[in-house]
């Protein structure tokens, strides 16, 4: 293993992705050997480059066997973002750059940013592609699944390590994940490293804020937007100015939020953000199925979208007229009870009633999409009433986040060893309730296999892809807070009908 090669051909992957300009190589290079402990370098001639995680894996390779770094997930991670971190230009010069190509069009810089984020290899692209995509037709169209296989498993040594306590550290800088301190940060055991991460300031009605790619993007041009400050995740009129305000500048995108509760929340609710990208979810396309006429604003229109969510859909040539809207349906939410339809707006004190925001542009028009939320719980269902039910706990059982909510089902990685061995026993007429990994799924198995007169090794995984994608859809109706029956329809029409005629 010829580290001065290696050395080489990470240099030139470098000149070529625009990462190292030409002035730079020599400088770059003695950033190299010190970081690998070599003193001197002989170049020589590589006459092409790989794809970035080969080189850093042979890198990786060579400082194993030199002694001087561990051989576990954690340590490789950390190490191979120190390497990036060496390529990667300054702040000021993705910055700079991002400007030159925005000045060009919005959709050229986010393109820069993308590549470059890919370049650097903050956005892992070899682990990305491990992950199973697919689209199955629903009753709501099409919807997008993936069993998320990209983010690595722990290693058991770390594991231990983490346990007893070694190499960790505790510490409130960066305050989170989503921080802006973390770019150029070198992490630790229990914080990933960022010396590869650039994020690009932006303003959204009026306040500071900063884009960002997603390390594992689940969609095309995964962006994260989130808030200069550490301040936490609140649903209001300013949420709804700042979504439309992004999509105005960048009205290629979609932006939205998650909500502001647990159990319908997101995983961060610590750090204001919100998420976006370049991918037309099965949401975008979702019809109106009721229209509304909005009392007290006429220039809106609005209307009940066929979607297993119960979402409102408003649209306007106005920004202004469609945040005065939305925040007036989000006042009366808050402190909307029914409880002949099981909503009530708290209990004991703790609210239970908020929305998740997602907002576009259509055309020459701003849209935004206001998907009604509850987080109550029972006994019968401790995890939330409008909440993944327990039959389907085997497919999915996390909270239906904003991504979700969009029709792009991100399914546990387990799923993949179960889904094979179910297909499996099926097909060797196996009872399905004597294997570990197929006995969560033999009742839904069953239900479904009726269906099906030939099941064969040529169609079994796409017809096991399609009831996934089936339960999924069923998973959003039971986070619906107004079911798609006549009885839930009626229930839906008395709160619209509070600011509607």
């Amino acid at each position: 293993m010829n580290i001065n090669n290696l050395i080489t051909e990470l240099v030139n992957y470098g000149i070529d992705k625009g990462l190292v300009d030409k002035a730079d190589v020599i400088y770059v290079t003695n950033r190299l050997l010190e970081l690998f402990q070599l003193n001197s370098y002989k170049k020589e001639d590589v006459p092409a480059y790989r794809e970035v995680h080969l080189i850093l894996k042979d890198m990786l390779d060579y400082a194993v066997e030199k002694g001087f770094l561990e051989d576990t997930i954690t340590n490789r991670d950390l190490f191979d973002t120190k390497i990036m971190g060496i390529l990667t230009p300054a702040p000021s010069v993705i910055r700079s750059e991002f400007k030159k190509h925005y000045d060009i069009s919005p959709q050229d810089a986010t393109k820069y940013y993308y590549d470059f984020s890919r370049a650097t290899n903050y956005i892992r692209n070899d682990r990305i592609i491990k992950d199973e995509k697919w689209t199955s037709d629903t009753e709501f169209g099409l919807m997008d699944i993936t069993i998320n296989l990209s983010k690595p498993e722990k290693d058991p040594r770390d594991i231990a390590k983490a346990a007893k306590g070694i190499n960790t550290e505790k510490s409130d800088y960066p305050a989170c994940l989503l921080c802006h301190e973390n770019e150029g940060y070198a992490g630790h055991f229990s914080h990933p490293a960022r010396q590869n991460h650039r994020i690009i300031p932006i303003t959204l009605a009026g306040e500071s804020y900063y884009l960002q790619y997603s390390p594992y993007v689940y969609y095309n041009e995964h962006c994260i937007i989130f808030n200069e400050k550490h301040t936490p995740m609140k649903i209001d009129r300013a949420a709804f100015a700042k979504l439309l305000d992004f999509v105005r500048q960048f009205p290629h995108y979609t932006a939205g939020s998650n909500a502001d509760l647990p159990i319908v929340g997101g995983s961060i609710l610590t750090h204001d953000h919100f998420q976006g990208g370049g991918y037309e979810f099965a949401m975008v396309r979702a019809p109106y199925e009721t229209e509304l006429k909005l009392k007290d604003y006429p220039d809106v229109h609005a209307g009940i979208i066929k979607w297993p969510l119960s979402t409102i859909r408003l649209q306007a040539k106005n920004i202004d007229d469609l945040v005065n809207a939305s925040d007036r349906i989000l006042s009366l939410w808050r402190s909307y009870t029914d409880e002949e339809a099981f909503i009530l707006a708290e209990t004991d004190g703790t609210p239970h009633n908020t929305i998740t925001p997602i907002a576009r542009m259509r055309g020459n028009l701003y849209e935004i999409d206001l998907v009604l939320r509850n987080n109550i719980t029972t006994e019968e269902f401790p995890l939330g009433v409008y909440h993944p039910h327990q039959k389907y706990h085997h497919i999915k059982r996390e909270n239906i986040g904003l991504i979700e909510v969009m029709g792009l089902a991100v399914l546990p990685a387990r799923l993949k060893k179960e889904m094979a061995a179910l297909e499996d026993a099926i097909l060797a007429g196996k009872d399905l309730r004597a294997d570990e990994q197929t006995a969560p799924h033999a009742d839904w198995a069953e239900e479904w296999i009726k269906k099906y007169n030939n099941l064969t090794a040529d169609n079994i995984h796409k017809i096991v892809q399609d009831e996934i994608a089936d339960v999924f859809s069923h998973v959003l109706e039971d986070a619906g807070v107004y079911k798609r029956t006549d009885e839930g329809r009626t229930a839906f029409k008395r709160f619209t009908d509070l600011f509607a005629e």
